[in-house]
């Protein structure tokens, strides 16, 4: 049975923290086109508070979720228990992207680990409704740790990274400008 909550509670905000991956699903207002849900891991989110989280999103093959939120906003994160009791939290609200060189960047950036090669962008999300539900359906799994090959890659693009940012991570699949990419 769904339940909803005004905030994140602090048992939910621990509970997140446990949690070794995450989803983030956004969609353009265009209704021919993509829905995105994107599979994250690493330690890169963060509860801010009751009603704030933000993750650092590092560089990828797309750029969807970023294009995204510049367009409007909408942004759902889903957290499944893969382990120990079942549980799905999701959090809906409205997400922006905050890019380095910002103030909100020099506020938010020392939240997270001090080195994190191919770092793109924060995504900072202010909730507007916690969901939970039962995740009897979440098959129980095995945490084995974090796969290192997107750490690697962006270490070993180097300075290169910029211009793969450019030509990669600029447009959404269907063609909406990602804040700061150009």
């Amino acid at each position: 049975m769904a339940k909803v909550y005004p905030e994140i509670s602090d048992e939910f905000a621990a509970w997140i923290a446990e949690q070794p991956m995450f989803f983030i699903a956004t969609a353009p207002l265009d209704p021919q086109g993509h829905v995105n849900l994107s599979p994250r891991g690493y330690d890169s989110l963060r509860v801010i508070d009751p009603n704030q989280v933000a993750f650092l999103d590092l560089t990828g093959s797309g750029n969807e979720s970023a294009a995204h939120l510049a367009e409007n906003h909408r942004v759902t994160l889903m957290f499944c228990a893969f382990t120990g009791p079942p549980r799905i939290l999701r959090l809906y609200g409205e997400g922006e992207v905050i890019l380095p060189g910002s103030e909100e960047w020099e506020e938010l950036r020392p939240r997270f680990p001090a080195s994190m090669p191919g770092e793109r962008q924060i995504i900072r999300i202010l909730v507007t409704r916690v969901q939970t539900s039962c995740g009897y359906g979440v098959p129980l799994m095995e945490y084995q740790g974090q796969r290192q090959k997107l750490i690697d890659w962006a270490v070993d693009k180097g300075e290169r990274i910029e211009a793969y940012r450019a030509e990669k991570n600029a447009r959404s699949i269907d063609g909406l400008p990602a804040p700061g990419m150009d």
